[in-house]
């Protein structure tokens, strides 16, 4: 006899609910196959994140910038932007152009040289070369908090010898072409005194002569200043400051070209050389100022300077800091000394580095600035030096996403053409012309870009913490700014203390939802509050209605009557009607009231006037508790909005302005017989006789379904992630919250296949899908009868008293019912669409948008139309017509994708007809049904870094690569710096990131149609991608040409006097200094790595950490396995312990009766 299990009794229930096989229908025919995907990554938007470097090219007029994360941008004229990535990831020190060459070199945190060339529109690494022995294993530098080998880079113009300064004091010269180490050095203790009794530090400049090419200035960071003869191979001069103290260190050098010397200090001192003497002609502090002892007041250091001369005889000195040590909130600055006039730039944020631009390259000869590019930690400012007062210029690179930091990001390809039309002309009547620029053109111009011709606009939203929402065109692969909404002139905020990131940001965006048809907006806010703009082309005043949302609540103790008037209900229903008898509102929000919210313009207060744009319809305030939004949905036919979080789902009539629902999730599986207790929904049972039609089978697996739903809950929860807490609290297994919401047409009653019903679908953080049925009035009384929503498909509602327009009632009740169909799947649910019987992606209805301001008549009679017919269009016109559906009568089918499973399932038969299984022992972070190539494919990120696709109906794998380590994106999770760390794999020391807080990248990690998409790379960068082999094939022409044929300028031309008496510059051969003649170089100093070294050590540390996962995963599965022993041995003991029992009380029986002689 089978032994009885309870496990068993699960297994059966869940065989028994299992999906009906398909038919022998023939299949759908499915046009997407693996050639059709290339992962690549395409453009890079914004500001680069912490920049360390900064370079210029003369002659092209290109800029690039190198920052802490190995990232390189080239930026030129508009459309002219190229970034690289270091393989390493280590920061980019230095960075020198190659001037008018199209090339360029940089230095990393790692102590790698690297040759890039950009002479094809796409940079590409050339040549690697790693130093070994420049490091000291002590501390040595005082300039900086990290020990770098390779602290300077000197090129010489139009030479192919580069100067490497190092940690070590030595400079070391290597060839460009070859990219191997000259025999020819400079070691610190032959440049330095005999007498001197300590090192002289690492090297902070080099430079050369302008007179002179062979003399060759090393200063080092103890203040020693030295110029070595490089054909002597000897120090011809040195100087010093002083006795080499703390003040006395140098950070900058710089020469005049008439031979002049120049150099920066630690203590805010300019001391200026004529490298005949020891001593500096003259010592000058500019910004310290006497005090009343007569001494001058302590500066802080200055880090950069540049001495520039124009043929008009002025002479530009230029340098960063310096400022007097107790000038609060003046640390950062530009200052330009012009002959006696001293002009101090301030700037908001740390200078990291400038450069002036001139027009001529050459040294010797004079410069003629014209510009200064500084480069701010956060920004990019380029000052024009030729316009008084010296403006600064209008920059048109994207680089202001970071104005207020990113919170989550929209994407729109192949929107409707009429948007960005329509958004720049309202961005651009807001957006008056900021007095104070220059007028002069922007000089950063090198480049060309031909702006390619698309079929298709792009839009990309950013929302961000001061509650503003930035919309940017995005097409052919630029981003500019169209329009900017805040949300902030919603609200009036109160003064006063709070606490706690909500009340510090309670503006800060945390969802958007676009109806690019309708152009109405949702927006959600960290407290719970969800704000629903219109799109208007001219200015309105107008009022602000405002909704009343209820606190969502699980107890089931007590059921609210919905005819009592006094109830708290009743303020909740008509939150834009009539506000009469209720003094007692004055719509002021938030906890703790200190830093209350308050609506402005809201109902009974005048109205105020809004700017044309998005324009503030309505604003849903949410009571008690924060409840944060996690899904974020509206659909402008039905005229409805849905969002949901932890605590549960809300739908809101935009209409009628009135909460249509505001359930809990546990609510959705209540059972037709219990009540539910909130006030707006009320439960009705079911009607035993609608359920004669009905399969028995299909009966026995609800109920099933429905009597062990807490059973499964908890069972299935163990394959869910917690994504509001972290993993280790047993007790958030438990709980349950909305994750995706999606209207939609569907086929949702199996008693009646051929009607297609209005229905939100719901998914939940532990697997579950929900339908709720909405029934919309007609369109002549959508302003007056209300939405009637129910959980049931097949059953209707039960008769209810009638209720005159008047009555309290009316408007008040809504009708529900719990005990519609349930999916369940492994983990949360991430995405839902629908697709036609042809396997084709049905669009979801919307209500196109009308100019309400041409016609005010018109405006009073519109009423929202029923779109639905835009996706039935697509149906099969009878039941049994699609091919591969999973019985007869199935007209639809709908995708459901969780974090570990993906599956098909037919309407209205509800059998899941495909499935697969994403991932096993990983999760996914983002997943969603996008369209490619006239076809619909279902893509997902997953934790591992991997990009997977999946055709559609069928989930036939198409791709699988790896794409990006979550890793990089951890800079959006709370733990930061230290990873998300899985506490079980904790033990064996694995730190692998898991989930702590993936939500929030899965709020800025978009795919979009066309095989798009975007993701927020740093704080300040987007990054865009596409999974499309077509549109990389054409990705290169719509990139810009970097580098263009352009003559170099004329050497400065030498007088005949200076040629006489030997005053002009001298030239000179360095490949005879630098070349074979030189010598061997020291093999141990450098050696050379190919492309094909660098990418097969990344390879090795990736295959090296892909070991420890697979070990990890090994060692869990041991673990398993081992608890299964256990679990068996204890099966087996409890099997002996009853046969024993079942023995003992045998015997006992055998011998209870008998008397002891009888024994």
């Amino acid at each position: 006899m089978k032994k009885f299990t309870f496990k068993g009794v699960l297994d059966g229930f869940r065989s028994s609910v299992q999906a009906a096989p398909r038919g022998t229908e023939q299949e759908i025919q499915e046009t997407l196959r693996p050639e059709h995907f290339q992962i690549k990554k395409t453009f890079r938007h914004g500001f680069p994140f912490s920049p360390t470097a900064l370079a210029w090219d003369p002659v092209q007029k290109l800029l690039a910038i190198g920052d802490k994360g190995g990232n390189l941008r080239i930026l030129g004229g508009p459309g002219v932007d190229a970034h690289v990535r270091h393989e390493t990831g280590e920061a980019v020190l230095h960075a020198r152009f190659l001037v008018n060459e199209g090339a360029i070199v940089t230095a990393c945190a790692d102590d790698q040289l690297h040759l890039w060339t950009f002479r094809q529109k796409l940079p590409q690494r050339v040549q690697t070369l790693k130093f070994q022995r420049e490091r000291y294993c002590i501390k040595l530098s005082r300039q900086t908090k990290e020990i770098k080998g390779i602290t300077c880079l000197h090129l010489p113009l139009q030479s192919k010898w580069i100067h490497v300064g190092t940690e070590r004091g030595n400079v070391h010269v290597v060839n460009i072409e070859t990219f191997v180490l000259s025999g020819y050095v400079i070691n610190w203790n032959k440049a330095i005194e005999v007498t001197r009794p300590n090192h002289p530090g690492p090297v902070v400049d080099i430079s050369d002569n302008p007179l002179d090419a062979s003399k060759l200035l090393i200063a080092f960071e103890s203040g020693l200043l030295v110029v070595w003869d490089l054909r002597a191979r000897a120090a011809e001069w040195r100087g010093c400051l002083g006795t080499g103290g703390p003040g006395d260190a140098v950070r900058a050098a710089a020469w005049q070209h008439d031979g002049k010397l120049m150099t920066a200090h630690t203590d805010g001192a300019l001391a200026t050389w004529t490298t005949r003497a020891p001593r500096p002609s003259s010592l000058s502090y500019p910004h310290a100022k006497a005090n009343k002892d007569g001494k001058l007041e302590p500066c802080k250091p200055i880090h950069r300077l540049e001495w520039k001369t124009s043929r008009t005889g002025e002479s530009l000195v230029i340098f960063s800091g310096g400022l007097p040590t107790d000038k609060a909130g003046r640390t950062h600055s530009i200052t330009v000394l012009n002959g006696k006039s001293t002009t101090v730039l301030e700037m908001e944020h740390s200078v990291v580095d400038f450069v002036t631009l001139c027009e001529s390259p050459h040294a010797a000869d004079y410069q003629e600035p014209y510009a200064i590019v500084v480069l701010l930690q956060n920004d990019l400012v380029v000052i024009d030096l030729l316009s008084p007062g010296y403006p600064c210029f209008e920059n048109p690179y994207p680089m202001d996403i970071h104005e207020s930091p990113v919170t989550c990001c929209s994407y729109f390809a192949d929107c409707p053409s009429d948007l960005i039309p329509a958004f720049y002309s309202v961005g651009r009547q807001g957006n008056k012309k900021v007095a104070g620029f220059s007028e002069k053109l922007w000089p950063i111009n090198g480049g060309e870009w031909a702006p390619a011709s698309c079929s298709y606009s792009e839009i990309i939203l950013t929302g961000h913490a001061d509650g503003s929402v930035k919309f940017w065109d995005a097409s052919a692969g630029t981003l500019q700014i169209l329009y900017k909404l805040k949300c902030s002139k919603v609200f009036e905020r109160r003064g006063g203390g709070s606490s706690g990131y909500e009340e510090e940001t309670p503006l800060a965006i945390q969802h958007v939802a676009l109806c690019a048809e309708s152009r109405r907006l949702c927006v959600a806010l960290p407290h719970g509050h969800v704000v629903l703009f219109k799109f208007r082309k001219t200015d309105v005043h107008s009022e602000t209605h405002v909704l009343e949302i209820p606190v969502i609540s699980d107890s089931t103790e007590e059921e609210a009557s919905p005819d009592v008037e006094g109830s708290r209900s009743a303020s909740f229903s008509r939150g834009g009607d009539s506000v009469e008898g209720d003094g007692r509102r004055s719509y002021v929000w938030g906890s703790g009231g200190a830093g209350a919210l308050r609506v402005r313009g809201a109902a009974g207060a005048g109205g105020v006037r809004r700017a044309p744009g998005f324009q503030a319809a309505l604003v849903a305030l949410q009571h008690g508790p924060p409840h944060p939004v996690a899904a974020l949905t509206i659909n402008s036919s039905y005229g409805l909005m849905a969002w949901g979080g932890e605590r549960g789902v809300v739908v809101v009539d935009v209409w009628r302005r009135a909460v249509v629902a505001a359930l809990p999730a546990a609510a959705l599986y209540l059972a037709p017989d219990h009540p539910h207790p909130h006030p707006h929904a009320h439960v009705h049972p079911r009607s035993p006789e609608l359920d004669q039609g009905k399969d028995s089978s299909d009966e026995d697996s609800n109920c099933l379904k429905y009597l062990f739903a807490d059973i499964l809950d908890k069972l299935d929860s163990s394959f869910s992630r917690s994504r509001s807490s972290s993993m280790s609290s047993l007790e958030n297994i438990s709980q349950e919250g909305i994750q995706c919401l999606a209207f939609a047409d569907s086929y949702t009653k199996k008693s009646d296949p051929t009607t297609l019903l209005p229905t939100l679908w719901i998914g939940t953080t532990l697997g579950s899908v929900l339908t709720m049925m909405i029934s919309l009035p007609d369109a002549e009384l959508r302003h007056t009868q209300p939405v009637v929503v129910s959980t049931s498909g097949p059953r209707s509602p039960r008769k209810h008293k009638e209720h005159s327009r008047d009555s309290p009632g009316f408007c008040r009740r809504r009708r529900l019912r719990l005990c519609g169909p349930i999916f369940r799947l492994k983990g949360s649910i991430l995405a839902m669409s629908f697709l036609d019987c042809n396997g084709a992606l049905i669009p979801y209805s919307y209500e196109s948008w009308k100019d309400d301001s041409k016609d005010p008549r018109e405006r009073r009679e519109r009423t929202p139309t029923k779109q639905g017919s835009a996706g039935s269009a697509r149906m099969s016109p009878t039941p049994g017509a699609g091919a591969g559906a999973g019985e007869a009568g199935d007209r639809q089918f709908v995708v459901i994708a969780s974090e570990r499973q993906a599956r098909v399932v037919a309407l209205p038969s509800q059998n899941c007809v495909y499935r697969q299984q994403i991932v096993d022992a990983d999760f996914v972070v983002k997943a969603e049904i996008v369209s490619l190539k006239d076809s619909v494919c279902l893509v997902n990120y997953l934790s591992t870094g991997h990009l997977a696709a999946y055709s559609l109906p069928s989930l036939r794998p198409l791709v699988h690569v790896d794409f990006l380590p979550l890793s990089e994106l951890s800079f959006q999770t709370q733990s930061k710096q230290r990873g998300i760390v899985d506490p079980m794999l904790s033990i064996w020391g694995q730190q692998l990131i898991v989930n702590e807080d993936t939500d929030q990248i899965a709020k800025t990690f978009c795919f979009s149609n066309r095989g798009h998409g975007l993701y927020l790379a740093s704080p300040t960068e987007i990054q865009k991608f596409t999974i499309d082999t077509e549109f990389c094939y054409t990705l290169n022409e719509m990139l810009g040409e970097l580098f263009l044929p352009r003559d170099m300028p004329e050497p400065p031309k030498e007088g005949f006097f200076r040629g006489l008496f030997g005053g002009g510059a001298r030239p000179l051969d360095r490949e005879e200094l630098f070349g074979e003649s030189s010598g061997k170089p020291n093999r141990t100093v450098a050696k050379q790595m190919d492309g094909t070294t660098a990418i097969a050590a990344t390879g090795a540390r990736a295959s090296a950490a892909c070991s420890e996962v697979a070990r990890a995963h090994q060692l869990v599965l041991e673990r398993g396995d081992k608890l299964s022993q256990l679990e068996d041995r204890t099966e087996r003991m409890h099997s002996q312990a009853a046969e024993f029992s079942s023995s003992a009380h045998q015997l006992m029986l055998k011998y209870k009766d008998k008397k002891w002689y009888q024994l």
